[in-house]
Order: C-alpha cells, then sequence, then structure tokens
C-alpha cells in the first residue's frame, strides 16, 4: 500500500479513536457511572465496497 492510502488509513482510525472516546466518556457522565462499573462494548465496521464486516468487543471499566 502506498503512503496516500496509509496516511488517509490512519487519519481514519485516528478520528474514531478520538470520536469514539468522547461519546464513551458522554456517556458515561449522563449515566452517572460508577467507580468500579464495566461496560460491555462492540464496535462494527463495515466499509462501503469492499467486503469487510468486522466487530470489536471489550469491556470498558469505569474509574476506581
Amino acid at each position: 500500500m502506498d503512503d496516500s492510502f496509509n496516511m488517509s488509513m490512519r487519519k481514519f482510525l485516528k478520528q474514531v479513536g478520538v470520536t469514539s472516546q468522547q461519546a464513551i466518556e458522554d456517556g458515561l457522565r449522563a449515566k452517572g457511572a460508577k467507580a468500579g462499573q464495566t461496560y460491555e462494548a462492540r464496535v462494527h465496521l463495515t466499509v462501503d465496497g469492499l467486503d469487510v464486516d468486522h466487530v470489536v468487543t471489550g469491556t470498558i471499566k469505569g474509574d476506581e
């Protein structure tokens, strides 16, 4: 893959990471999340025009 592709990929993934973190933090604040509470998270990634259907799951734990 060329440099242009790599840069656009990194830019997209950075945007996903930053905006996702903001959305999660907003959700935790709105819920009044308690220390030690855990939340199951799932991200579903699709790419138009490509045969990409990728799911990432994990656990997010509130501050202790």
